[in-house]
């Protein structure tokens, strides 16, 4: 894969140009960036979250920043879990309403978790492992959406 073979890239719109070209200067950065989306939606070890729940949870995420074109590329990986995508979606349905009510508190309002928060995963039954890797995806989401906003401003479009 090449540094304009990537998810950022792809999604803000980069085909060519000198914005394209400025991103071949920094291909060690997109490629850093694809290497940790990776490690975040589709890690070789997934824990308690499936690579599809991941997927819905990104989309999610997108959707709720107002990323549509973000939110389409995860939906395609979201298979059973695409419902999670949608912003009104409780995850009740699939048992999961904690998982979902923490990734939107974590995505959307990050200075407000609180030790309860937490807790109360814990209670639910996920491990430590499991917390961590949920605000891996926040976190990561929170970047790669900055990155893919950024780069649409370069081309001349709006974030």
């Amino acid at each position: 894969m090449s540094a304009l073979e990537t998810t950022a890239l792809a999604v803000a719109g980069i085909t060519g140009g000198t914005v394209a070209e400025a991103a071949a200067d920094r291909a060690n950065i997109f490629e850093m960036t694809d290497a940790a989306e990776a490690a975040v939606l589709r890690p070789l070890y997934a824990g308690g979250f499936s690579h599809e729940l991941r997927a819905a949870l990104a989309a999610r995420v997108a959707r709720q920043a107002g990323d549509a074109a973000l939110a389409d590329h995860y939906l395609h990986a979201a298979g059973d879990m695409a419902a999670l995508a949608d912003p009104d979606e409780t995850g009740a349905a699939q048992g999961l309403a904690g998982v979902v009510a923490f990734c939107d508190k974590a995505a959307n309002a990050t200075k407000d978790i609180a030790p309860e928060d937490i807790s109360t995963l814990q209670d639910a039954g996920l491990s430590d492992a499991d917390i961590v890797r949920l605000c891996e995806l926040a976190a990561f989401l929170a970047y790669q959406l900055r990155v893919v906003a950024g780069l649409r401003l370069m081309r001349g479009g709006s974030a």
